[in-house]
């Protein structure tokens, strides 16, 4: 465990730092809107949340005695800090572009796989999967990579399948104006398979339309059948 002076802010990549608590990152994926709102945690309170969890994992049975399990308490949290790194974002701020296109308003633009790990809000453990995102073009329209970071930045949060698929079909919505959205997520979560139940093979399908994919039922066939035949090859 570090030792910490008052006003001093843990760095999750270990030591101690004057400034806020930042996520590591590979430079070229870092944008502002991802880290908008940078967490700050002071040294004195990460290093009581360590001691509450040496606590916890010491009941559950762990030995924290051994080379390999000492800092397992202050790793655990430097995990948890990083995978839920999406609070620091603000889909608000993505850029759009204007739309230099005169096609039709049911050509679609479909985006996916996209991979994604996330931390479910009832247990805390993960669930993870893919996602297809797909949108009609109006006036504007935005970088195909901006999509991939925004699935991400929802997903790295204490969350939902069914809240994060809504949340990234409506930012898409609010920011584009596009004529519609689709939104196609599958995963799968441990909390159905390591308890409860312990069902090893279920997958949860989630799907959410905005504007003309609500109507166009042609446009949703379309959509899914690219979706799902990307899924399962």
């Amino acid at each position: 465990m570090a030792n910490a002076g008052d006003g001093d802010v843990i760095d999750i990549r270990g030591g101690l730092i004057a400034g806020p608590l930042r996520p590591v990152t590979d430079p070229e994926e870092t944008t502002e809107w991802e880290q908008v709102s940078p967490r700050h945690i002071d040294a004195a309170d990460w290093e009581r949340f360590e001691t509450y969890v040496s606590e916890i994992f010491g009941a559950f049975g762990m030995d924290l005695d051994t080379p390999g399990t000492r800092e397992t308490p202050n790793r655990f949290l430097k995990a948890m800090f990083d995978a839920t790194s999406g609070y620091e974002g603000d889909e608000k701020l993505l850029t759009a572009f204007p739309n230099e296109s005169d096609e039709s308003e049911y050509n679609q633009v479909v985006e996916g796989g996209i991979s994604f790990y996330a931390l479910c809000e009832h247990h805390a453990l993960p669930f993870h999967g893919s996602a297809y995102l797909g949108y009609i073009p109006n006036e504007r329209i935005i970088g195909l990579s901006k999509l991939t970071r925004l699935v991400r930045l929802f997903a790295r949060r204490f969350t939902v399948q069914e809240w994060m698929g809504r949340s990234i079909a409506d930012a898409l919505f609010d920011l584009m104006e596009p004529h519609g959205v689709a939104v196609y997520l599958e995963a799968e979560h441990l909390c159905t398979q390591m308890r409860g139940v312990r069902e090893e093979h279920s997958r949860t399908v989630t799907t959410f339309w905005r504007g003309t994919y609500e109507e166009n039922a042609d446009l949703r066939r379309e959509f899914l059948d690219l979706a799902r035949s990307s899924t399962h090859k």
